[in-house]
């Protein structure tokens, strides 16, 4: 029997139905999360206290949803069709975002977070048909809006494990102003997928993420190579606050092998930032503001 093509998986109709569904969750930023953070972001761990500020996207830690054992897919993510819409296409990615930051979360702040579906789109690339899901986040502590934050997931299909990973990768920009270099290894990405609430395979199943995803190795979180991005614009600027951050995934990072975090001030006074893997090559690039 002949395989569907893709475009046949997809009643885009019925998933766009999902567009304006809701839901909310709250958590509060502890002084564990903060180390846990720290330490994994490569910063001093130190003691966080009450009112100290906490990394800036500190909120993709926060209130993670949780699903029991029966309630989740191959893939370790939760059986879909519930807040987001099921798209059937077995590849799922977090592809970028944008971000707006109006204060910063704040050890023992309870933060609550609104999010929305506010579109779905099917597009067609070199490897297949893809499907991306935006979801729109509201994130308030007692003090009002903390952040605002449109979130870009992309599914894809799997065809074949050579389509798994693009063939060319961009080159990274010019040279970086700032610049610090960090191991992938399995065991930064057990730490984030544990801060994260994370049960996606990719991250720390080697046999799954090679032999049925296809990939050469465990995946680089997106969302954690956007925490370094953030974090390394805000070192280098000194004494300002991030207005905000948008990012996005160009090619997988693999685990077993250092990334490069880059950043620069461009002449508009935004600071252009990404990730370089081994090979020099981008696999995501950024852009924050500050004021």
């Amino acid at each position: 029997m002949t395989e569907k093509p893709d475009q046949e998986k997809l009643d885009l109709d019925h998933l766009r139905q999902w567009i304006g569904r809701t839901t909310e969750a709250s958590d509060i930023v502890t002084a564990q999360l903060a180390k846990g953070l720290r330490a994994t972001l490569f910063q001093e761990i130190g003691e966080p206290k009450p009112g100290d500020a906490a990394p800036w996207t500190t909120h993709w830690c926060l209130a993670p949803p949780v699903f029991p054992m029966s309630q989740l897919s191959p893939d370790g993510h939760p059986t879909r069709g519930g807040f987001l819409p099921p798209v059937p296409l077995p590849r799922r990615m977090w592809a970028g975002g944008e971000l707006e930051f109006f204060d910063a979360l704040r050890v023992g702040d309870e933060s609550k977070r609104a999010s929305r579906i506010s579109d779905v789109t099917m597009k067609t690339g070199s490897t297949g048909v893809l499907c991306f899901v935006s979801v729109e986040h509201l994130i308030t502590t007692p003090r009002g809006t903390a952040i605002r934050e449109r979130q870009d997931i992309v599914y894809r299909d799997m065809s074949s494990p050579q389509a798994a990973a693009p063939a060319k990768v961009p080159p990274p920009p010019p040279a970086a102003k700032h610049r610090e270099s960090h191991m992938a290894d399995p065991v930064l990405l057990f730490r984030y997928s544990a801060l994260t609430f994370n049960g996606h395979r990719i991250h720390y199943d080697q046999p799954y993420v090679t032999g049925t995803e296809g990939y050469p190795g465990l995946i680089v979180h997106g969302p954690l190579l956007g925490m370094l991005q953030i974090e390394l614009a805000r070192r280098a600027n000194p004494g300002r606050i991030a207005s905000s951050f948008e990012f996005r995934a160009l090619s997988p990072a693999f685990a077993g092998s250092p990334l490069t975090v880059g950043a620069r001030s461009e002449t508009d006074g935004t600071v252009t930032t990404w990730i370089a893997n081994a090979q020099g090559g981008l696999a995501q690039q950024g852009k924050a503001t500050f004021r």
